[in-house]
């Protein structure tokens, strides 16, 4: 399951809006790399492949592949603004240890997905 916070809803609802793309849906996603052993991705998209997990967060549509939702299953995201700028934090409790970033962590190997 991925939740969204409702700072979260409403920053993506507003970047959907700035795009003109209300109907678009928020992709979350891990790649290999980053500071740690993976990276978050988000983006937005119309194409729902088969094999996707579709979640619907305050009437948002938030999709994760299959091997993503491996590592970020039970995910917040949220977000939040400082003086730096604003921006989205994930709050992953898989994730055994995560770099200042805040968009990079890593996984205890013994808990890792196969």
């Amino acid at each position: 399951m991925i939740k969204l916070s409702k700072a979260a809803a409403s920053e993506i609802r507003r970047v959907q809006s700035k795009r003109q793309k209300p109907d678009a849906k928020l992709r979350l996603g891990v790649r290999e790399g980053g500071c740690a052993d993976f990276y978050y991705t988000i983006d937005f998209e119309q194409v729902i492949n088969s094999e996707d997990q579709v979640y619907d967060c305050d009437g948002i549509s938030v999709i994760v592949d299959p091997e993503s939702l491996k590592t970020i299953n039970g995910l917040t995201l949220d977000y939040s603004e400082d003086l730096m700028g604003g921006g989205f934090r994930f709050h992953n409790p898989n994730a055994s240890e995560s770099c200042g970033c805040g968009n990079s962590f890593r996984i205890d190997p013994s808990k890792a997905p196969d």
